[in-house]
């Protein structure tokens, strides 16, 4: 018997009084968050809710969403984080695919969470704060029932499913990744050991928890080490800096967005960053001219890892500076394999003439998607976990993403990687952000385009970045045509959302 939630129960024996969370209106510690979880799986058993049953966890980085979620957990139950941004039919597509008993959610989405619901049949809904449009809800602080001095977990089995998390549907619908408490703990346990993870560190918890970067790899990863989050409710550059310096915040975790956007926060120079030691970049690719200008800037090191959703974060990881690849997301984690294939299954000799699929397999891949058995069989072959992604590896082992397969631009017979692309944009002074895409030619098939946003203060015509990049590429791959905006889309992880740009 294993339940995840253990990593919470042996931290706050260690380390009872020390704080597990501070945010701008106080802390918790690892004692109080233990009792609260304990008092929110009570009061969940109370309305009916039973191992395997499974409960919507819709709130920010706030520390109800500790509560709950260790509660949910504790009490046998399955957590199903959702974003906080979703609409009601996305929302009750979530709620309706994972069958969803209960709801927490959030005050400032009270009015489309309750539509979800009522479209889903979801009979429990309770809201953590005042609803902003008057919706009547059951508070959350009504589903803290009393609890004795310390509530067994609930006995579940290591392969049972302990969190549902759907991916961001790039390929349509989204679905469920169903990952196990042992999955859940061992990608906690192997990067925290790994990247040297200590008590003594504050870690900035700006990603958001209900996405798998943020809560595997930030919300498990601190809890497993019984280190500290500094919680940011809702990525902002100004106030990110601010929590880095009032709590000494020692390690960053981001998406390359979050790295650009400090870069380039006119007010920088303001903020005392003394105290982080490292940066973790993941989500999403970072550009190098991002890397390179931010460990110039803050003097630490960003090391670049890889994974998925259904890999509960981490696949790969560079564990250190000493033990690092500039612009590689690392070699395997301990335990699994990764290797790259061709289309037709054969694995690829070392070489970054040899771009193939990334393929993985071991204790960190998914047990499948919730309920959708052909679209599990398609993802795997042998045991081996298509990921979709582009990329080679080196001599030494090391792998390198080139670009998702299904953002792969053919041009005139010529493959196209949008990334390549972004990374001579973002060398340009001026861009902040870059995305390219292929757009329908009548006689090439696909033709190159790029969607920029510019630094403040900064301007550059479209046909100067044209100009830029044909002198830097080879004439097959340079975009015929920039579109210039005032900012780009991003998913709640902080991702170029490149599906909600126009593809005309």
């Amino acid at each position: 018997m294993f339940n995840v939630a253990v990593i919470l129960r042996e931290s706050a024996k260690a380390w009872p009084d020390k704080p597990v969370a501070v945010h701008s209106a106080g802390r918790m510690t690892y004692a109080e968050l233990d009792a609260l979880s304990d008092a929110l799986a009570e009061g969940l058993v109370g309305i009916g809710i039973r191992p395997g049953d499974t409960v919507a966890l819709q709130l920010p980085n706030i520390p109800q969403f500790l509560v709950a979620y260790f509660g949910i957990l504790k009490a046998g139950a399955v957590v199903v984080p959702m974003n906080v941004l979703l609409k009601a039919r996305e929302a009750a597509y979530c709620l309706a695919t994972s069958g969803s008993r209960a709801l927490i959610t959030w005050g400032g989405m009270a009015d489309e969470a309750g539509k979800a619901a009522a479209e889903a049949g979801v009979p429990d809904v309770f809201v953590v704060g005042t609803p902003e449009d008057g919706t009547v809800m059951t508070p959350f602080a009504e589903l803290l029932a009393p609890t004795g001095p310390s509530r067994p977990l609930a006995a579940r089995e290591p392969v049972d499913t302990a969190v549902v998390v759907f991916t961001s549907g790039t390929t349509g619908r989204p679905k469920g990744a169903e990952l196990t408490h042992f999955q859940l703990y061992m990608n906690a346990d192997v990067p925290g050991r790994l990247f040297d993870v200590r008590p003594d560190d504050v870690v900035l918890a700006a990603l958001p928890l209900f996405h798998i970067f943020g809560l595997s790899s930030v919300l498990d990863v601190c809890v497993r080490f019984g280190c500290t989050m500094s919680l940011v409710p809702r990525f902002d550059a100004g106030v990110a800096l601010e929590a880095i310096q009032r709590d000494g915040v020692t390690i960053f975790d981001g998406v390359p967005t979050m790295f650009i956007a400090l870069l380039d926060h006119p007010d920088l120079d303001r903020f005392d960053t003394s105290s982080l030691r490292v940066a973790v970049s993941g989500g999403a690719a970072i550009p190098a001219h991002v890397l390179d200008a931010f460990e110039a800037r803050f003097g630490v090191a960003i090391l670049e890892g890889y994974g998925l959703t259904e890999t509960a974060a981490t696949a790969t990881f560079n564990t250190g500076v000493d033990d690092r690849r500039a612009y590689s997301v690392g070699r395997p984690i301990w335990g699994t394999d990764t290797e790259i294939r061709d289309d037709r299954g054969n694995r690829l000799p070392p070489g970054r003439d040899h771009v193939g699929e990334l393929v993985t397999r071991g204790f960190h891949v998914m047990k499948g998607y919730l309920n959708q058995p052909e679209a599990t069989a398609e993802a795997f072959t042998d045991g081996w976990f298509h990921t979709g992604d582009l990329g080679y590896v080196d001599e030494d082992g090391f792998f390198f993403i080139v670009d998702r397969k299904t953002d792969l631009i053919i041009r005139g017979g010529y493959n196209v990687y949008p990334r390549e692309v972004e990374e001579v944009l973002y060398s340009h002074p001026a861009v902040a952000q870059a995305a390219v895409v292929g757009i329908p030619h009548v006689r090439l098939g696909e033709e190159v385009k790029a969607f920029v946003a510019l630094k403040p203060g900064e301007s550059v015509a479209a046909e100067d970045l044209v100009a830029y990049c044909r002198d830097r590429m080879a004439a097959y791959k340079y975009p015929r045509t920039v579109e210039i905006r005032d900012g780009l889309p991003v998913t709640g992880a902080g991702k170029i959302a490149k599906l909600r740009l126009e593809r005309t």
